[in-house]
């Protein structure tokens, strides 16, 4: 059976240190309903981050 990953939205926000918290608060949640979070930094500007929402 093969698992395919959709994305579903990405967004670039400003980098915070403590946004990681939160990414990891909505993977441990909403797992069940087949979503996960992605958090990146953003390769041109270090003060930013790329936030992406996937279905599983």
């Amino acid at each position: 059976m093969e698992s395919k990953i959709e994305v579903l939205s990405t967004v670039k926000i400003r980098r915070s240190p403590d946004f990681y918290k939160v990414v990891t608060e909505l993977n441990k949640t909403l797992k069940e309903r087949d979503l996960m979070f992605g958090l990146a930094l953003d390769q041109q500007d270090e003060n930013m981050v790329v936030f992406t929402i996937y279905k599983t």
